[in-house]
């Protein structure tokens, strides 16, 4: 298995980030089939498989604060308010995906993109580890 960190810097916004690009670059020198494997080691950060630049990534901000509203009067309350929301939101995006790979190359869909997901913005750089695991 080979494997790194990348960092992702999200700013101060909640934001539906594409990975796509660095999922693919940290495979270019495999040749073969696996699994990607994409994880954030955060408490309150995502990644998701979803179609972006068509609004689907506004959307999905948008369905979260729906289910998930900063005003609720969360018991979690550290950090800014209704910071709570964002320690359950990875119990609805989880913090991690895996991809298969074949010849090297990512086999997402046509509108698919690998996706960080991050309404914490108390937390503007994250960590994504990257493993390939050939087969």
């Amino acid at each position: 298995m080979r494997s790194e960190e990348i960092q992702i810097h999200t700013g101060a916004d909640e934001v539906v980030q594409d990975l796509t690009r660095e999922c693919q670059r940290f495979l270019d020198n495999e040749n073969g089939d696996g699994l990607l494997h994409v994880w954030v080691p955060h408490a309150t950060a995502g990644v998701a498989i979803i179609e972006t630049g068509a609004g689907s990534d506004d959307d999905l901000l948008t369905a979260l604060e729906h289910i998930l509203p900063r005003d609720v009067k969360w018991r979690h309350r550290h950090g800014t308010p209704g910071h709570g929301r964002d320690h359950v939101m990875p119990a609805l995006v989880p913090p991690y995906a895996t991809i298969p790979v074949l010849g090297g190359v990512l086999t997402l869909g046509t509108w698919q993109s690998i996706c960080l997901v991050d309404t914490n913005v108390d937390n503007p750089v994250r960590t994504v580890r990257l493993s390939f695991l050939a087969g």
